[in-house]
């Protein structure tokens, strides 16, 4: 490893190795064995017969060849000693060795050691021939030193089987190289947790023939970490293979894929002969010659399902143990193959961008000190991507400041050309309807919601779901757990420069706008704009006569904008708009329009809205669709959002196609007229909060619709509902009807609820029975929170249920669960927080072995079943606030428990002894509680994170091991009666240490009071602080 100020330098070596021995002895034999399965293994390596050139000094050219090798195998025979020329080179090979880069192996292949370490034997005769030399004692010392050195016994290893020790000398070698060779790139960062990731997955002792797959972004260093996972195992298979550039390769010509074949065949079978005359000819050759073997194969940047035909086959080409790694920026080409194990490649973190960066730029770890702010833009500019952070740290290294300042200031307008053109490969190969898609997310959909970016652009007319797939199995874009879509900045600078890139300083032909001072220099124009499809900002200025002037200017531009399809703006208030015609005239291209906080009370009248399919206006000041007396149909529509609008009524048989109407929080809406005949294909309705809304009124009007067969989501939550009739919905999915006060009961006919999978009627006080619960046999969620019932109704079924996963009975007051519970066999989060009257729970709620949420804060459950340990899924147990006296010995089974939670469980004393079996837990809290001692054995939760014991007053020392536990970052012993931390705690670098004191103590900070301090003075003054 380099230092923090020095770059390491390593020999390099033209032969891996060098082989001395006795011709006479062993040349036609065990040596010319050893040196093929070197040679076959890859190891460069040096045999007098075989490397030295005629005509040359063979004594000069044989110490040259010495000093040019990294390991030397020295093999002993009954006649070596009898050679001057062997001893000369047994000479010169100890001088070697005291370097630590070189190392020599002896084998005694005829021999013991100890003939050759004290010259006996037949040694001893061979070696008496040189009596009269004058270098004895030298000899004498090399071969009593060589023999001293680890290495092989021919006798006593395998039972004398020579293809055995060769086997176990190649084997090692390969080991030995492979640590060099990973030591001689000290540019990589990085690498070995990434190496050992994969290396798990490939399990290279099993006997299946294995494909991996590694995946990721251009310039991620997939190639790199296959090459670094081919080094570290390449020498424990019969043959191998790296095929770079797979995919430029196969595509440069007709012969290509030929090409690449030949380099397999070649490499494994180690003949360099080899030649194909079609793909179809080498497909039939490789079947039938690799077969036999146990392989590594590498292809590298593949992206066509028929590269992979050509040159992998089927897993029945190999022989059994062999491996295959495939590195690809396409995740459906690893898909479409059927690979069972995908990596998806990790960028760099911060600190392992800071040192890859500074090793190019500087020669070492960290950056020089003046260039310190400069080099943290510049990785922050790279966003972990390696290639940018290679190109840039290689382009700035020996530049002044003022030349790196430059090179900033240029990136902030053209992007990096190497890095762009690695990138922009996997956009060329798009489909063009993906390429608009991929555009789109560039320059306007990044970070937006998944569903919010697939409805607006399917309204455009793309097929969004598959097209964001592709995207994001080309490794394009991602979709967070939050399902945001994600793109990388170098990405995304890709898309919007080839948006710019053919008339970087006339954005009015620009297809995109994105940029607020190029949106306003564009709209400024009183031009026709026929490039503009797609326009969105939400950062307008606002006050003051720039305001009016940038209003004024839209007025004008969005009119000029014939084949704009897509607006998405955002007014931040509404009072700048009152006296400007700003948004008055819209293009009748437009599929899709979103204004929040638009500023008028109807859209205008001279906007046709033919190819309108999405409008969304929330927040804003519209009262009605159209003007009175201008009712314009709008058949394409399909989403309508006019959430936390001034909207009062709406007609709804002006949207005959209408699939999604959303009107949450609209105050003022009085009025939603549904004449006969419309919403038919009404699939989603959300009216919660309407409080104005005459419900009565219409649920009669959807009474005379008949049945709403689409309707898929129903939200009439916070509404002053009584009746409803959920025989109109026979095809409901989700229904939200939490806090509906006044609804007594909702008619619900046999089988009229048979898809609903979510229900909420938490607050619903006023239903007369709850029996039609029972009926819903697709039910998921159901949330009866709220309800204080003071017994539990008959919803539960009588028999095994695999449907209800979320079960909330959180806020009510009865004083048992039935045994009935434990038949919700799939159930995987249950609730019964703040059931004040819960005494206790049935045992057969262990068996819910699929549980994984387990709530029973402040209920008042004073024992737990005693086999609870059988609830095996159990990540969370939350018994917060609980009169819990003991915790079962069985908890300790949990193998899979994250968070336990027992703050204020005021009458809890102690913890099972064996609390460090739970091998997952990540965060433990006994905040105020009145433990006395905490067991040993949590010395052993290796997993652990967080550790409170806030206000344990009567905890006064913990256990001397705690610094076993290597994941700690905080721990928190405000309030407790400890005055003193365990020493090994001093190991924990990164933990946190609160209420020990001061007010946030770092680990170093405690590791300097301990130096300075005797431990009975550290101040105990305890800080409050919430953790």
């Amino acid at each position: 490893m380099a230092s923090s100020s020095t770059l390491f330098i390593q020999h390099s070596y033209k032969y891996d190795v060098f082989l001395s021995f006795s011709g006479e002895d062993t040349r036609k034999s065990f040596v010319d064995h050893l040196y093929v399965a070197l040679q076959r293994q890859g190891i460069h390596t040096y045999k007098d017969d075989e490397s030295l050139e005629k005509g040359k000094k063979i004594n000069v050219e044989l110490l040259k060849s010495i000093q040019d090798s990294k390991f030397y195998i020295i093999i002993f025979s009954k006649n070596y000693a009898s050679s001057s020329w062997c001893l000369d080179e047994l000479v010169k090979i100890m001088e070697c060795q005291k370097n630590p880069e070189h190392i020599a192996y002896p084998v005694f292949y005829d021999v013991e050691p100890s003939e050759i370490r004290k010259q006996l034997g037949g040694v001893g005769k061979a070696f008496a021939k040189h009596k009269k030399k004058g270098e004895l004692k030298k000899w004498k010392e090399v071969l009593e030193e060589a023999s001293n050195l680890a290495g092989w016994d021919l006798r006593n290893t395998d039972d004398g089987h020579e293809a055995k020790l060769i086997n176990k000398i190649v084997e090692k070698i390969s080991v030995e190289l492979r640590f060099s060779n990973l030591n001689v790139d000290e540019k990589l960062v990085g690498m070995e947790s990434r190496i050992n990731d994969i290396v798990s997955s490939l399990e290279t002792g099993a006997e299946d023939v294995r494909i991996i797959g590694i995946k990721g972004i251009a310039g991620g260093g997939k190639t790199t970490l296959a090459r670094a996972i081919f080094d570290k195992i390449h020498f424990q298979f019969e043959g191998k293979s790296f095929v770079e550039n797979v995919r430029e390769v196969a595509k440069a010509s007709l012969s290509g894929l030929q090409s690449l074949q030949e380099q397999v065949l070649s490499n494994v079978l180690n003949d360099k002969r080899i030649t194909v005359g079609s793909v179809h000819d080498a497909k039939s050759m490789m079947k039938k010659m690799l077969s036999g073997k146990k392989v590594l194969l590498i292809l590298d940047d593949v992206d066509d399902l028929d590269q992979m035909d050509a040159l992998a086959g089927g897993v029945n080409w190999l022989k059994s143990g062999s491996r295959i790694i495939i590195t690809t920026r396409d995740e459906q080409v690893l898909v479409a193959y059927r690979v069972m194990w995908i990596h998806d490649v990790s960028l760099l973190s911060h600190k392992e961008a800071i040192c890859l960066f500074s090793r190019y730029a500087f020669g070492r770890d960290i950056p020089i000190q003046r260039y310190n702010d400069l080099s943290l833009k510049v990785v922050h500019y790279a966003a972990g991507l390696p290639l940018t952070i290679r190109v840039l740290g290689s382009f700035l290294c020996g530049k002044d400041e003022l030349e790196w300042k430059d090179a900033l200031n240029r990136l902030k307008t053209i992007p990096l050309k190497e890095t762009q053109e690695k990138l922009e490969i996997s956009y060329t190969g798009l489909e063009d309807d993906y390429k608009e898609i991929f555009l789109d997310v560039a320059c306007l959909l990044k970070g937006w919601l998944k569903d919010d970016a697939i409805r607006a652009l399917e309204s455009c007319g793309f097929h969004a779901r598959n097209g964001l797939r592709v995207l994001e199995q080309k490794s394009l874009m991602t979709i967070s757990p939050y399902q945001r879509l994600g793109m990388h900045d170098h990405i995304a600078e890709m898309g919007r420069n080839i948006v710019r890139r053919l008339h970087p300083d006339e954005p009015l032909r620009h297809s995109r706008l994105w940029i607020r001072r190029e949106i306003e220099d564009v709209l400024a124009n009183d031009l026709v704009m026929e490039a503009t499809r797609a326009l969105a900002t939400n950062t307008f200025p606002q006050g003051g006569e720039k305001n009016l002037r940038s209003n004024n200017i839209l007025t004008i531009g969005f009119e000029n904008m014939k084949k704009l399809r897509f607006l998405y703006m955002v007014s931040e208030t509404h009072d700048l708009f009152t006296k400007v015609e700003v948004g008055r005239n819209f293009p009748n291209a437009l599929r899709f329009l979103c204004w929040q906080g638009y500023p008028h009370f109807c859209l205008p009248r001279t906007f046709q809205a033919d190819n309108l399919v999405s409008l969304e206006m929330p927040y804003s000041r519209i009262e009605r669709l159209w003007e009175e007396g201008d009712g314009k149909v709008l058949n394409n529509l399909k989403f309508l959002d006019f959430s936390y609008s001034k909207l009062t009524t709406l007609d709804c048989g002006l949207l005959p196609n209408l699939e999604k109407l959303k009107l949450e929080k609209c105050k003022h809406l009085v009025e939603l007229h549904t004449p006969i005949g419309s919403l038919r294909r009404l699939v989603y309705l959300n009216l919660s909060h309407c409080h104005g809304l005459d419900y009565i009124s219409f649920v009669k009007q959807l009474e005379s619709l008949q049945v709403l067969q689409n309707l898929r989501f129903l939200d009439f939550s916070h509404s002053y509902l009584m009746i409803l009739d959920c025989g109109l919905f026979p095809n409901l999915e989700k229904l939200n009807l939490g806090k509906c006060y006044y609804l007594v009961h909702p008619h619900t006919p046999v089988g009229c609820l048979r898809r609903l999978v979510y229900l909420n009627i938490n607050h619903c006080r006023g239903f007369e029975s709850l029996s039609f619960i029972k009926q819903l046999e697709s039910l998921q969620v159901l949330d009866l929170s709220y309800l204080y019932l003071s017994k539990l109704p008959d919803i539960l079924p009588g028999h095994y249920n695999y449907s209800l996963l979320e079960l909330n009975f959180s806020r009510n007051d009865f004083e048992e669960l039935p045994s009935s519970i434990g038949n919700l066999q799939n159930l995987v989060c249950l609730d019964l927080s703040w059931c004040k009257n819960l005494k206790s729970l049935p045992q057969s709620i262990c068996s819910l072995q699929r549980l994984k949420d387990f709530n029973l804060e402040s209920s008042t459950i004073k024992e737990l079943p005693e086999d609870l340990g059988h609830i095996e899924c159990l990540e969370l147990l939350n018994l917060r606030s609980t009169p819990v006296k003991y915790l079962p010995n069985s908890i300790c089974m949990l193998k899979h428990l994250k968070t336990l939670l027992l703050a204020y469980c005021k009458v809890l004393k102690k913890l099972p002894e064996n609390i460090g079996l739970l091998e997952s837990l990540e965060e433990l809290s006994l905040a105020f509680c009145k433990i006395r001692d905490v067991p040993s054995s949590i010395c052993k939760l290796t997993s652990l994170r967080e550790f409170n014991l806030r206000y344990c007053d009567q905890l006064e020392k913990l256990p001397e091991k705690l610094g076993d536990l290597t994941c700690l970052k905080k721990l928190n012993v405000q309030g407790t009666g400890i005055s003193h931390l365990p020493h090994g705690i001093s190991s924990l670098k990164s933990l946190k240490i609160i209420g020990f004191g001061s007010e946030d103590s770092s680990i170093y900070n405690y590791v300097s009071r301990r130096k300075t301090n005797n431990p009975k003075q550290v101040p105990t003054t305890m800080h409050h602080r919430r953790f």
